[in-house]
């Protein structure tokens, strides 16, 4: 039973490719079973719109992704018989404006968002993913030189932790994405930002959120997924999911195979999926965790599972 809880495509994000229709046929064509839609809530301000989006409007931003909710569960209903599509969103923290919008997004849109992915992809209002040189200047952005990697992690846990108390998302993206650029940086060696970043995970595990295993790492030249192996959530009976992250349908389920080695490499003994529920879970939303049974790592879907070249 393969799956993911975290894609993107062309037709809504201006940095990916394809329709959303064409990632849904390529999912079903890999006899994914569940997969989730989960496109970037706009972006508010100006100058916080990436340099392809130069061109668009806040307000063609805001329309571009209430069309994203309504295609979403037009596909849905449309391949209920194919696969079983889960329509979410991923968030963004770059003020505290994002954080007031999410709200009304979530209120606008009430039940047609099923799940959240809660994720942020900035520190001090600077992009961290984009590129090596935007992500130095985030890092830059702390004055002081001793403590500036510490200052820099932290900020960014902080942020992340506002994101779990505020909104509770269901799956925690890609949680470790502020070492996109040094992904053989010990998070542990900055004991700071090591203390906020256990206080997440604690609390995302009491409330009982969902941890991604995020194979876009890989595409970047990880050795590991996001997380990377010295997170240990499994140390605080953390849960795991797969997410592929696929900006296209060329990136569905890539690199799953070599999620599958990263699994059994740190001892993963299991993973859960997403599903509707009748009642609300604690954020509000009519989703819950299952438990994959039988063990996903023994499926034959990842013997066909594709790798990067």
């Amino acid at each position: 039973m393969p799956f993911s809880h975290h894609s993107h495509s062309g037709q809504f994000c201006s940095h990916a490719t394809g329709t959303l229709e064409e990632v849904v046929i390529e999912a079903i064509r890999q006899r994914f079973q569940l997969y989730g839609l989960t496109e970037h809530v706009p972006r508010y301000r100006q100058q916080d719109l990436y340099p392809e989006e130069a061109s668009q409007s806040l307000d063609a931003l805001v329309d571009q992704f209430n069309k994203f909710v309504s295609e979403a569960h037009r596909l849905k209903d449309l391949y209920a018989n194919d696969i079983t599509l889960l329509v979410g969103l991923e968030t963004e923290y770059i003020s505290p404006l994002d954080l007031d919008r999410l709200r009304d997004v979530l209120h606008n849109h009430n039940s047609r968002i099923e799940y959240l992915v809660g994720s942020l992809h900035h520190v001090n209002g600077i992009p961290i993913d984009f590129d090596l040189e935007t992500y130095k200047r985030a890092l830059a952005s702390f004055p002081t030189e001793e403590t500036r990697m510490d200052d820099f992690l932290s900020s960014y846990f902080d942020a992340q932790y506002e994101i779990l108390e505020q909104f509770h998302p269901e799956i925690i993206g890609h949680v470790d994405l502020c070492r996109l650029y040094q992904p053989d940086l010990s998070l542990e060696s900055w004991p700071r930002a090591w203390e906020k970043l256990r206080r997440n995970i604690q609390f995302a595990v009491d409330y009982g959120a969902i941890f991604e295993l995020n194979a876009a790492a890989l595409r970047k030249g990880w050795s590991s997924s996001y997380p990377g192996e010295d997170v240990l959530i499994q140390q605080y009976d953390g849960r795991f999911t797969l997410s592929d992250d696929s900006h296209g349908p060329h990136a569905v389920g890539l690199n799953y195979s070599r999620m599958r080695e990263y699994i059994v490499r740190v001892g993963i003994k299991e993973l859960w999926v997403l599903e509707r529920s009748d009642a609300p879970n604690v954020g509000g939303r009519y989703t819950r965790p299952r438990k994959v049974e039988p063990n996903i790592l023994a499926s034959e879907f990842w013997e066909t599972a594709t790798n990067a070249s």
